[in-house]
């Protein structure tokens, strides 16, 4: 069994709150609240959307999540987004997700895209939503995503009762609709009552939006071709030491 597929032996002591902690103090929201104001924050102040969507467990595709992505874009080509369980203001930092083009997908090799899932069932399947976007406005974003591939690495898995980020991190997998990867009907509807849309007409309104085009022998969406998954799986290794220094001349 890889560790991102075991379950944590046993959990921190606590209150059973998420995460485990002590009550913030006064003292410690007048710093957090003078350090917002005398410092930049300049990378965070860089995400400009809020996504959100829905993921399965590459080593368990029975284990589905809701995932609320906060994206920068660094380029055309490239996005970055941290990736959060909730979009409520204690939400959790579960993972990271990087996102890029078909065409920089194209340059890499074969291994590497194994990693990698798709992202044009999320968009035309009407799974992957930017709240409070009207949909004419978010066309253009729409298309972009559904024509680039993204690597999520969940650290925090919250879905089996971790109060804090435990273990090895675990490959994430995109919504698909084959066998695993139907994201669970219940799931959708309560996302979609939450805020207030319907995925099916969602769905309806994107089917013009093109899939992406085969590139060069791209094997992203692994699992679908073979049947197998990726688990990370935590070993002990012998470090590797610092060569001494030279002879030391003036």
């Amino acid at each position: 069994m890889a560790s991102s597929d075991k379950a944590p032996d046993s959990m921190p002591v606590g209150d059973g709150s998420v995460p485990p902690g002590k009550p913030m103090t006064v003292e410690h929201q007048i710093i957090d609240k003078s350090a917002q104001m005398l410092q930049t924050l300049k990378p965070i102040k860089q995400m400009s959307q809020h996504a959100c969507t829905f993921a399965v467990y590459g080593h368990d595709m029975s284990r589905q999540i809701e995932t609320h992505h906060y994206i920068t874009r660094l380029n055309q080509d490239f996005l970055q987004s941290a990736v959060y369980d909730s979009n409520d203001p204690s939400a959790n930092l579960i993972g990271v997700e990087y996102i890029v083009s078909d065409r920089l997908f194209d340059t890499l090799p074969s291994d590497e895209q194994k990693l990698w899932h798709s992202h044009d069932h999320e968009v035309t399947s009407g799974l992957w939503v930017n709240p409070g976007v009207p949909e004419m406005i978010q066309r253009t974003e729409l298309e972009n995503i559904a024509h680039s591939y993204g690597k999520f690495w969940c650290t925090w898995q919250v879905d089996r009762g971790d109060r804090l980020p435990l273990g090895a991190p675990a490959l994430m997998m995109s919504p698909q609709m084959v066998n695993m990867g139907v994201i669970n009907p219940e799931m959708v509807n309560l996302r979609d009552n939450k805020f207030k849309i319907s995925t099916d007409e969602l769905r309806k309104s994107r089917a013009n939006i093109p899939s992406s085009k085969p590139g060069n022998a791209r094997v992203a969406d692994y699992w679908m071709h073979t049947g197998k998954c990726f688990a990370i799986d935590i070993e002990h290794e012998e470090m590797k030491l610092m060569e001494a220094p030279g002879p030391q001349f003036p």
